[in-house]
Order: structure tokens, then sequence, then C-alpha cells
């Protein structure tokens, strides 16, 4: 965990390199300018404004407070110092702000003034073509979303959870879309929790793979409790999965049952929606996690049953070699005067004294399921 940050700093100007700016788009002109910004649009009426592609945050704002309408700002991993401009453009929280520019954050809704503050956390499933004790299964990241009464700023963290493929879908509404800001905010979420469902959907079938595999007879010489490992790698990431949900949910229902300001009526109708399917979402990853316990448990108990099946093996072979040896032991002792000691027939009775002791301390065992 130590080296995620210094990975980060690796990867990110590749990231930055790869997510295309703006044509046009130039970020000297003002302060509020960034090298961050991945699109800036202003939308009136629902629909897209001609000519506000190559504007900067500033001029986008300066555009709405003219002519109406709302501006959308989506950001990719701002510095401080790249977002500064920005802040003070749109009279951000400084607290909100320190929020947005550093990851790591849980799910939230809090309210600035003007301007509602949304976290959330983004969930991609990590393909594998087999689930091993190390295997990634969910990779997380965030967007942070600003809601004000004439602008939307995304920030987004992490190399996931794109939004310009919902950015072209909202501009395909432009009914919806005509709802401002906060349609933007409730697309947003949607777009999250719909990824929840399908990775729910796809951990699922990794569950379901380890209990077959841990309920299935083992292969002739297989060990038992072999499983161990993945279960315990799939639980973990379980887990993540479950801090992304678990904490989302106060925060849509603030925005679907509490009237705000910010939030259109005929939107905060759409956010019930939202807040049902993640409610879904929470009440399986609660299961995924007691099931994976379940199965977790399953497994070491047949591993401590594998052990004492091996134990009780040992110990009754111990038992069958304990009578030659006893007897190989009396007569190992080379005393003169012992029984039948140059008696011609007494080696083989001997013998099959032994033979006879062992076939039927085996029997016996068998007989009680310890052999």
């Amino acid at each position: 965990m130590s080296m995620l940050p210094y990975l980060r700093a690796a990867v990110r100007p590749a990231l930055r390199r790869s997510i295309p700016v703006l044509p046009g788009y130039d970020t000297t002109r003002d302060p509020s300018a960034s090298s961050a910004v991945v699109d800036c649009a202003v939308y009136r009426d629902g629909r897209r404004a001609l000519g506000s592609a190559c504007l900067t945050p500033r001029e986008a704002m300066a555009r709405v407070r003219e002519d109406g309408g709302f501006a959308w700002i989506g950001l990719h991993e701002p510095t401080e110092a790249e977002f500064a401009g920005i802040a003070a453009t749109f009279g951000l929280h400084p607290l909100a702000v320190e929020d947005a520019v550093h990851a790591h954050q849980r799910p939230k809704l809090e309210r600035y003034d003007d301007t509602l503050f949304t976290v959330f956390k983004t969930i991609h499933y990590v393909e594998h073509a087999e689930l091993t004790a190390t295997s990634e299964v969910v990779e997380t990241g965030e967007v942070m979303c600003f809601t004000g009464p004439d602008f939307v700023i995304t920030v987004r963290h992490g190399g996931q959870g794109s939004l310009r493929s919902l950015r072209h879908r909202l501009q395909d509404d432009p009914e919806l879309l005509a709802k401002g800001p906060s349609a933007v905010l409730h697309s947003i979420a949607d777009h999250v929790v719909d990824g929840y469902i399908a990775v729910a959907a796809a951990v699922q079938d990794d569950i379901d793979e380890v209990e077959s595999a841990v309920f299935a007879a083992p292969a002739k010489g297989g060990a038992r409790g072999g499983d161990a490992g993945r279960i315990y790698q799939l639980k973990r990431e379980v887990l993540e999965f479950k801090r992304a949900v678990s904490p989302l949910l106060r925060p849509m229902e603030l925005l679907s049952e509490r009237p705000m300001r910010l939030v259109d009526p005929d939107i905060q109708k759409y956010f019930r929606d939202v807040a049902d399917h993640l409610a879904r979402v929470h009440e399986q990853v609660i299961g995924f996690d007691e099931l994976l316990n379940s199965i977790l448990q399953a497994n070491l108990a047949q591993a401590t049953v594998a052990q004492n099946e091996d134990m009780r093996k040992i110990t009754s072979w111990a038992a069958i070699i304990a009578v030659p040896t006893m007897i190989c032991g009396v007569y190992g002792m080379n005393f003169e005067h012992m029984p039948e000691l140059h008696w011609r027939y007494g080696y083989p009775v001997v013998m099959a004294a032994i033979a006879a002791s062992c076939f039927t301390i085996h029997r016996a065992l068998r007989r009680h399921g310890w052999l």
C-alpha cells in the first residue's frame, strides 16, 4: 500500500496525456484555465450551446451569467494549483476543494452555501482468467460533483469511470438536460449505481465458482482447505466494494426524500429509483460478505476434518505396528532362559501370532471407521 502514491505519481502523466484536451483550449488565458479540464461546455434549454467548445471555465461562467443556462466542467485528477483558479471562479468552499483534489474520500453529500458537494466511489470489475489468492477483483475510483444553481463541476480520480459517454447520452436527451445541474447530478449517481449492479453480477459468478470448488469432491490425493487464500482475497475485494456502497445510502436517501433548492422536484423522483437500486446492491454486497464467511468456515472445517482423518489413520497404523514391535522387543532382550527359545517351531508360531494380532486390530479399527 505504501507504494501506491509513487505509482500514481508515475502513471498520472501518462494518463493525463491520454485524455484529450478540448481543441483550441488555451490553458494560459486566465487562472481558471487548466490542463486538467477534459471538457467544458455551456448548456441552454437542454442543448450544448454553439461555440462553447473552446471556452475556459471563467468564460463559460460569464456566458451563463449573461445568457442563462448552466456550465458543465469536467476535470481529471487536478492538482491544487490547477484547481485553484476554477475554485475561485465558482466560489467553491476550501474544504470541498481540498476533498476534491485529494482522493480516497468516503461517499458523502455536503452542502456549502449554494453548492452541493457529492462524492461517489466508482467500481470497475477486473477481468481475470482464473481467481487466485492474489487476484484483483474490483478497482475503485472516485467522482466528485459540485452542483450549483448554474454550474456542475465533476472531478474524476482513477483510470476508470469516464463520464464522456454519460455526457453524450445526456446531450441526446435535451428534455432531461433542460432540468439543469440536478439532472447531471442524478445521471452521475445513476451511472455509478448501474456500475455497481454490473460488478455485483460479476462478483456473484466468482463467489459461485469458489463455492463450487469448496464443496466439490476433492481429486484423488488432493488436499482439502486449499481454497482459503482465494476465499480470503475475494472477501477483501468484497469489503472494498462494501466501502463504496454502504456510505452512499444516506446521501441517496437525502437526495430522494428531502426537498432541496438545488434539486429540481421532478429530478428528485428519479433519485428515488437510484436509491432503490443502491439499496438492492447493498443487500447483495452484505449477502456476499456473509456467504463468504460461511464458505471460509466450511473450508476450514473441511481442512480440520481431513487432518483428523489423517491423524486417525496414523494412530491406527501405529497401534497395529506396536504389536510386532512389542513382541520383537521382548525376544530381542537376549536372556538365556526365555520360553520356547530353542523350540523348532517357535519362530513360525511367533510370526503367526504377530500376523493374527495385526489382522484382528486392523479389522476392529476398520469396523469403527478409523481405516
